[in-house]
């Protein structure tokens, strides 16, 4: 179980979690506000609309700021983690971790752009796969 502790669903997280599992990265999305939310809610945050699209994300990302965290919490493994504030394509900004082997700054320079990938944390039922983030080599 990699990465950290296992998050619990809830009903306004379900479909987001259902997506993860599938492999797929997704929100709601308020026509109103033409934003999507994260975390996932109940209704918009912003202005209350309570009738919202789930809507498919691109996974890419950029990196806006982290931080490497040397004595995470049980049964976090790796150490180091790298814990970082990730903003997608789409403009929604969400908390994730950056997988990267020898997770030191120099290797980790703001704005780098970043791919989703999903880490399976938990165990038998109560297994979750999460959303985390890799640095995208240049090619």
């Amino acid at each position: 179980m990699p990465g950290g502790l296992t998050p619990k669903p809830s009903p306004e997280t379900a479909r987001y979690w259902t997506a993860a599992a599938e492999g797929r990265l997704e929100l709601p999305y308020c026509e109103a506000c033409a934003r999507f939310s994260f975390p996932p809610t109940g209704d918009c945050e912003r202005c209350g609309e309570p009738d919202r699209e789930w809507r498919a994300l691109s996974g890419d990302a950029r990196l806006v700021s982290y931080v490497i965290n040397y004595r995470p919490l049980p049964p976090a493994e790796p150490v180091p983690q790298v814990i970082a504030l990730v903003e997608l394509a789409e403009g929604v900004r969400m908390l994730s971790n950056v997988l990267i082997d020898d997770p030191v700054p120099a290797r980790l320079p703001l704005d780098a752009a970043l791919r989703v990938c999903f880490e399976v944390r938990g165990e038998g039922d109560k297994a979750l796969s999460v959303p985390v983030f890799r640095i995208v080599e240049e090619q």
